[in-house]
């Protein structure tokens, strides 16, 4: 595959990634959609990772990909080495999405537990003992409704998100490079000048 057609592909498959992202991490804000008070929402949340991270930081380098896979002057090989850059943005932003998705995911979500308190009653567990592996342990939270399994979901989408958006930067970074040294393989239609 051209070099060219490869930055338009990745350009096109990070566009609805980078949308489930933004979606997965505003729906975390309401979980069961449910309105809660800011202190009530788990904390990692306020990290933006799939906003910032899997989304707007997934979306710069999409842009870029696309034009870099047209055709340009001097075989659009500027095109590609900004692409290059704005791809490790990109993966920055996807390894920056998958830290902080495992991190909600292993210390589990904020919930009142009965005593209208709300606390994180998972964390400071060890993994053999991680509510992930118990579902017994589930009850313990008794609002919001459904919240382990709200963040369960939601984490783990994010954390799929930005482990393909890193993978799919960092093959952009390898294919830029490629096309920055050897141009995008366009070629010229015969019969048009």
């Amino acid at each position: 595959m051209c070099t060219g057609k490869c930055s338009r592909c990745i350009g096109i498959i990070l566009f609805p990634l980078a949308l489930c992202a933004i979606v997965s991490n505003i729906l975390l804000y309401f979980p069961n959609g449910q309105v809660l008070q800011l202190s009530e929402i788990t904390d990692l949340v306020w990290f933006f990772h799939g906003i910032l991270g899997a989304g707007i930081l997934a979306i710069l380098p999409a842009f870029m990909m696309l034009g870099a896979g047209g055709a340009g002057c001097c075989a659009n090989r500027c095109g590609m080495l900004l692409s290059v850059f704005l791809s490790l943005l990109g993966l920055a932003g996807g390894v920056y999405c998958v830290v902080f998705s495992s991190m909600a995911l292993i210390g589990g979500p904020l919930c009142d537990t009965g005593d209208g308190e709300y606390i994180y009653p998972f964390r400071n567990n060890t993994l053999e003992y991680n509510y992930l592996f118990n579902q017994t342990t589930w009850s313990i939270c008794k609002e919001p409704e459904n919240i382990i399994l709200w963040n369960i979901v939601l984490f783990s989408i994010l954390l799929a998100i930005g482990a393909i958006e890193a993978v799919l930067c960092f093959i952009q970074v390898a294919n830029g490079l490629i096309g920055c040294m050897c141009g995008t393989c366009m070629r010229k239609k015969v019969g048009m000048q």
